[in-house]
C-alpha cells in the first residue's frame, strides 16, 4: 500500500474545513505552505537549487511561532560575529543569520534594482557589496557599502538592500543570538 506525505493532502483537508477556515495551499518551486487572507500561517518548507540544480529543502520555518525548525547548512562559512559586548571577531556560527525563505525568497528582492541612468551611459556594470549588521532581535541596521562600483550603483543597491523586509533570523552561537556582520552582494549587468 503507497502512503502519501501529509503535505498531499492538504487539498483534501480544505475541502472538509469548515466555511471560517479559509485557508489555501501555495505552492511554487520555491516555497509551499498555507495561506489565509494572503498571510502565510503554520509551517511552510522553502526550495532552493543545488549547484547541479537538484531541487532541495533549505528552510522549514513555522509562521504561527515564528520559530526555525530547519535550516540546510551551506557550508563551513566565517562571520564577523560580536562574540561579548563590544568584541567582535571572526567565527563560525552554529546557525548563520538567514532570510526567511532563504536565498530565493531574498533575490525577489534584490532583482528590484533599477539600473542609474549614468551607470547605463557609461556602460558601468559590476557588482556591488552592501554590508549590514543583523541584530539579535533579526533586524537589520547599519548598512554601508564594502565593495564600490560607482555612477549611482552604490546608491541604488543600498536603497534596495535597506527596503528588504524585517525578516531576518538572527545569527546563532549555540543557543545564544548574537549580532552578525551580514553581507549581500548585488550584481549590476546590462542586457546583451
Amino acid at each position: 500500500m503507497k502512503t502519501l506525505p501529509c503535505w498531499a493532502l492538504l487539498p483534501t483537508l480544505l475541502l472538509l474545513a469548515p466555511a471560517g477556515l479559509a485557508q489555501k495551499l501555495r505552492e511554487t518551486e520555491w516555497e509551499r505552505g498555507m495561506l489565509d487572507k494572503k498571510t502565510k500561517v503554520g509551517v511552510w518548507e522553502y526550495f532552493g537549487r543545488t549547484p547541479s540544480q537538484r531541487q532541495v529543502l533549505v528552510q522549514r520555518y513555522d509562521h504561527d511561532a515564528k520559530k526555525l525548525l530547519y535550516y540546510r547548512p551551506i557550508g563551513e562559512i566565517l562571520y564577523r560575529a560580536e562574540i561579548a559586548s563590544g568584541t567582535w571577531r571572526m567565527q563560525r556560527l552554529d546557525q548563520p543569520p538567514l532570510f526567511i525563505g532563504g536565498d530565493a525568497a531574498l533575490a525577489a528582492y534584490t532583482t528590484r534594482l533599477n539600473y542609474p541612468a549614468q551607470a547605463q551611459d557609461r556602460n558601468v556594470q559590476g557588482r556591488v557589496v552592501i554590508g549590514f549588521v543583523i541584530d539579535t532581535l533579526g533586524r537589520a541596521a547599519d548598512y554601508k557599502v564594502i565593495t564600490k562600483l560607482g555612477s549611482g550603483c552604490d546608491e541604488e543597491a543600498l536603497r534596495v538592500a535597506r527596503s528588504i523586509p524585517p525578516e531576518w533570523l538572527p545569527g546563532r552561537i549555540g543557543s545564544r543570538a548574537v549580532p552578525v556582520e551580514y553581507e549581500l552582494p548585488l550584481t549590476f549587468r546590462l542586457a546583451q
